[in-house]
């Protein structure tokens, strides 16, 4: 697939890119991407929930009143989980939510989310976005220029820019990450996918395996 190239003003620079068939190509495979989006959003839990049971309430152990003659249920303890602050039964617990799941599944997750975004049309190829100073206005604009000033947009840089990511952080459509971190969700969540064209060589490199 050729793709022609833009620079941030958002003119065409005469160039063209190919996106090589073997990452922006393939035949998408809906269940590993369902697997490796699951992960990723499991891996986002901290998993720290946690309520107290009956033995880590404070409070008295004394038996409430006797045990027959009353014409109520019998009571142990204060802390029993059917009073009002007592200790609650089956509560959470910390816990990881991770699982683990294979490189090759992964990189086709990888594939099939990118190829959707190339057969939709969805990828704009940049020759290069750098800014010379961290303002929220540089990222803007260069939104403005493609068009996309209403679009979720993911950028995809071949190595880390800090002036871009900084540029880009206030803005809640905006996202920045470099080529090695991209991830089957942020692909999907995004309207545009944005790549420079050295990250599209990093891409191939890491996913035409």
């Amino acid at each position: 697939m050729e793709v022609n190239v833009l620079n941030i003003s958002g003119k065409e620079t005469g160039a063209k890119v190919q996106l090589p068939e073997s990452v922006f190509g393939v035949e998408p495979n809906d269940h590993a991407i369902y697997l490796d989006v699951k992960q990723y959003l499991a891996n986002q839990r901290q998993g720290t929930h946690k309520s107290k049971q009956r033995n880590e309430i404070a409070g008295s152990t004394r038996k409430l009143h006797k045990q027959k003659g009353t014409g109520g249920a019998r009571a142990g303890s204060i802390k029993s989980p059917l009073f009002n602050g007592g200790g609650r039964i089956f509560g959470p617990q910390p816990r990881d939510y991770s699982f683990k799941l294979n490189k090759k599944l992964k990189s086709l997750a990888r594939k099939s989310a990118l190829s959707y975004k190339a057969k939709e049309n969805n990828i704009v190829v940049l020759d290069e976005v750098n800014f010379d100073s961290v303002k929220t206005k540089n990222y803007v604009n260069l939104v403005n220029s493609l068009n996309l000033t209403n679009e979720k947009t993911l950028l995809v840089l071949p190595v880390q820019n800090n002036n871009v990511y900084l540029s880009s952080r206030n803005l809640k459509k905006a996202k920045v990450i470099t080529a090695n971190e991209l991830n089957t969700y942020d692909v999907l969540n995004a309207g545009k996918l944005l790549l420079t064209t050295d990250a599209v060589k990093t891409l191939e490199e890491a996913l035409a395996k």
